[in-house]
């Protein structure tokens, strides 16, 4: 049996016309952990934010099982927040020791 790969041009204006910004299938995955970066840290800063609304709330009312989720949400929120620096990091150390540039890091 035959094996056949399929071979798709992605400067092509046929396949997406975005995709002729992506040459190779490195530059979008660059593109696609940037941004989910970009993305875990804002939805970090919302459940932060929601979190510590929940427990001012909740301690005005009494209810300590609402206390319990707005110090929960913060602490998720946090500890998310560090996976995700921590993992900047990690990629940031690998890049250092390789001479590899995992990301392109442009100007922010």
């Amino acid at each position: 049996m035959e094996r056949v790969l399929a071979e798709v041009n992605l400067g092509s204006p046929a396949v997406f016309s975005p995709a002729k910004n992506f040459t190779t299938v490195g530059s979008l995955v660059n593109v696609v952990i940037s941004n989910a970066f970009v993305l875990a840290g804002i939805i970090a800063f919302v459940l932060l934010i929601f979190g510590a609304f929940g427990l001012i709330v909740s301690a005005g009312s009494g209810n300590s099982e609402q206390t319990e989720k707005g110090k929960n949400a913060i602490t998720y929120a946090v500890l998310g927040l560090v996976i995700v620096v921590v993992s900047v990091w990690i990629i940031q150390i690998l890049e250092q020791i390789t001479g590899l540039k995992i990301l392109n890091h442009g100007p922010i």
